[in-house]
């Protein structure tokens, strides 16, 4: 049975990973279109992308958007959790729904619902407030989600010693409780970095004149062509992703589990 199980999840893998790899040897197609498998092999797709000015500004604009909305996120989704753990009782089940409302609804619906908000309280030729917005609350229950699963391992005895010992609020959640939640909250931030990093529906909807995430500037690049150029900034779309993970791992001294 165990090496049925192995292949099971080896099937599994590999039906998950195929697209990816698929994209990845696109990018390095010799060919003038975008095709599978590759004619040719060849780095010229590459050059022509770093050369792209307009994919670097949307580089540029997404990469500023989901750090902002990862630490707006941050923030309130790590405070909220706190609250719906530790605190909450008769309310604990609506704020939990609350929380979690923006991946219950279609995320086109979602963005629909905060435009017409938007432009009726006059943000919506305001910059990228509205966008930002929108990632935030896209966001939001990822984080939330990770750091309450953290806190429910959390013992309430450690708070008590720690106040029975002279230490302020501040002090109780910033070396006892943060070293301790510590995987949820950057679980939970890097969710929220990378989701907003490639979302698309919240971003076409809500962007304003001007602004272009990359995922858009993806999209508005294959409305008109189709060479190997769409595959090498997917690639290094997904390069970045892998990037912002493994150095966090590194950095914050996170262990994965490894199945």
């Amino acid at each position: 049975m165990k090496w049925a199980f192995s292949a099971y999840c080896s099937m599994v893998y590999a039906f998950l990973l195929a697209p990816i790899a698929v994209v990845v040897l696109a990018s390095f197609n010799a060919g003038a279109f975008l095709t599978f498998p590759p004619q040719g092999v060849s780095f010229r797709w590459y050059v022509v992308f770093f050369q792209n000015e307009v994919f670097w500004r949307a580089i540029q604009t997404s990469l500023w958007i989901a750090a902002v909305a990862t630490a707006i996120s941050g923030v309130i989704g790590t405070a909220a959790a706190i609250f719906h753990v530790r605190y909450a009782r008769r309310s604990k089940a609506t704020l939990r729904l609350a929380m979690l409302a923006p991946l219950l609804l279609p995320e086109v619906l979602t963005a629909i619902a905060l435009l017409f908000v938007v432009y009726g309280i006059g943000l919506g030729t305001r910059g990228m407030v509205g966008l930002v917005a929108g990632h935030v609350l896209l966001t939001l229950p990822f984080v939330f989600m990770n750091v309450a699963a953290s806190l429910e391992s959390f013992d309430p005895d450690w708070d008590l010693a720690a106040r029975s010992l002279g230490a302020g609020r501040w002090a109780r959640f910033h070396r006892v409780m943060l070293p301790m939640i510590k995987p949820g909250v950057v679980g939970g931030c890097l969710f929220a970095f990378i989701i907003s990093f490639d979302t698309f529906t919240m971003s076409f909807l809500l962007k304003s004149v001007g602004t272009s995430t990359l995922p858009i500037q993806l999209y508005d690049y294959l409305r008109t062509n189709f060479t190997p150029e769409a595959a090498a900034v997917s690639s290094f779309s997904i390069a970045v992703s892998l990037v912002i993970v493994v150095a966090a791992e590194q950095v914050l001294g996170l262990k994965i589990k490894r199945f």
